[in-house]
């Protein structure tokens, strides 16, 4: 069995192999739909390794990295999701600075002349709709005074419309909208990381909270706190910037302030932003395209051996996994400091737009004091993330994990009189439908008004709260092996799952 390695994506998929958890696809396979569509409709299985990309010989391709839990959880060591966002919050607030290495496997091979980064780099197309060949999951490292000697990563979509350069559109309210913004003029020197450890992916990947992660947070110190080494940095060959040392690809150049491009052709064409179809966003929804920053790239580099490109989804379980954990961590760090040992823990809500759009926070009012805390915390939460839309306080006996047991506490425990709250018309998040057709007055093409975020209050009061205990079976006082053999037990145990799982599993 390989000895486990999680600091580099190599050394995770040889520990992905050794747990029967690694498909090897050796038949060609097309960067157009292709890796997409299987990718897809395998979601929820064993990590895909593509071997044979059509058009790019000696490349490959790696996804569902994230996809199922249980091998996200032996990644690092923990038995639960919950486990791991504890670990998560834990990093947060005890970071492993990352250590400069002067030699990195990510460059191995060095390309600064004839520079084609589509021709180069196995870029997968998603879906017919898309603009081109779209990076998603280039991870954006910025350090030095553009941190104020923090480390920042994270995924910024880009479209390589030239040999050498591309459209850059860092992602609103940002922390690399925000350096933009604050070195604008500047053309500022930057990496785009291409399938890193899955620790780096999943900070980079987060959307966190300003308020407790602010600019000169070291990001990479978090990483390297959850997987327990430090992460490699290697300076870039010909930007002052770092590069991550294990990362499979690495395109260096300059994100240039002076310079706005358009994101595709047709939207060039057109002459309007936010119009024309772009790419599949974490919303559920296909982004437009706008005008962005140039990106200018002067190298390429890359390992020599069969480097892999990473093709994650901005919306699918693997998403989530992969973004949640420290997001939720984030949101436990700002109610801890609103409301000291009222949250027990914190949780996106499965497939209701992990990255930004909900967190459900579970609490423990243990005595009278915290009586409102939870209102408290879920205006915070409001005001402390523009893209959130649906934010619910529960109660410890509700199961943050399942959708239903969520819904049941609403259905049951949130008055819709007093324990529904509305946020105030704030930030706009373009991709948002109900930013577009909301009742503003103010609703107008290019200055859409947020319509608010909904906070749920589904906790019962202190003073009643020993009234309403749960219906509860005794499942934990029989032995099903008394009753019935091994085989049909797990016969029966195949066929339960939601709803019917969680209620077999605990007795209602």
């Amino acid at each position: 069995m390989a000895k486990k390695d999680v600091s580099s994506m190599r050394g995770t998929l040889e520990w992905l192999k050794s747990q029967g958890e690694l498909l090897e696809v050796n038949n060609e396979i097309d960067i157009i739909y292709e890796i997409a569509g299987v990718q897809a409709a395998m979601e929820g299985g064993p990590t895909l390794l593509f071997n044979n990309i059509k058009g790019f010989p000696g490349k490959r391709d790696v996804g569902n990295v994230f996809t199922r839990e249980k091998n996200v959880c032996g990644m690092f060591d923990v038995k639960d999701f919950k486990e791991l966002r504890k670990k998560c919050w834990d990093a947060m607030n005890h970071p492993l600075p990352p250590k400069v290495v002067t030699e990195a496997p990510s460059q191995e091979v060095v390309i600064t002349k004839d520079i084609d980064v589509l021709g180069t780099i196995p870029i997968t197309k998603y879906h017919p709709s898309d603009a081109g060949r779209i990076l998603p999951s280039g991870n954006w490292l910025l350090t030095g005074k553009y941190t104020n000697g923090g480390t920042h990563i994270a995924f910024t979509r880009t479209h390589f419309r030239g040999k050498d350069w591309g459209a850059a559109m860092p992602s609103i309210g940002s922390t690399t909208e925000e350096i933009s913004w604050r070195h604008r003029g500047e053309k500022i020197p930057v990496t785009l990381n291409i399938c890193n450890p899955p620790a780096v992916l999943m900070v980079a990947s987060t959307g966190f909270v300003h308020a407790v992660v602010p600019l000169e947070s070291d990001k990479l110190g978090f990483a390297g706190a959850l997987q327990g080494a430090p992460v490699n940095i290697v300076k870039a060959k010909t930007v002052d910037a770092m590069a991550v040392a294990e990362a499979e690809w690495v395109i260096e150049g300059y994100l240039n302030t002076k310079e706005k491009v358009w994101e595709s052709d047709e939207a060039e064409k057109l002459g309007q932003q936010g119009i024309v179809p772009y790419f599949q966003e974490w919303t559920g929804y296909v982004g437009s395209a706008w005008r962005g920053y140039k990106l200018e790239v002067t190298a390429i580099t890359h390992r020599k051996d069969r480097p892999m490109f990473f093709t994650p989804f901005s919306r699918s379980p693997e998403a989530d996994n992969m973004c949640s954990p420290f997001r939720a961590a984030a949101f436990m760090e700002m109610a801890e400091r609103t409301s000291p040992g009222l949250v027990v823990d914190a949780n996106t809500i499965p497939g209701a737009a992990a990255w930004g759009g909900s967190i459900i926070f579970q609490v423990n009012k243990s005595a009278y004091r915290y009586e409102g805390y939870q209102r408290t915390i879920l205006a915070a939460a409001i005001a402390n993330s523009f893209t959130l839309k649906l934010a619910a306080v529960v109660d410890e006996d509700v199961d943050i994990t399942s959708a239903d047991d969520i819904l049941w506490a609403i259905a049951t425990r949130c008055n819709p009189g007093s324990g529904v709250i509305t946020g105030a018309g704030g930030k706009v998040l373009s991709m948002m439908p109900l930013e577009k057709v909301g009742s503003s007055k103010d609703v107008k093409v290019g200055g859409y008004r947020i319509e608010g975020t909904i906070g749920l209050d589904c906790t019962l009061p202190f003073l009643v709260k020993q009234s309403f205990n749960r219906t509860h079976y005794p499942v934990d006082r029989v032995d099903l092996k008394k009753y019935f053999t091994e085989k049909q037990i797990a016969d029966v145990r195949a066929t339960q799952h939601g709803y019917v799982k969680l209620w077999a599993e605990r007795g209602g």
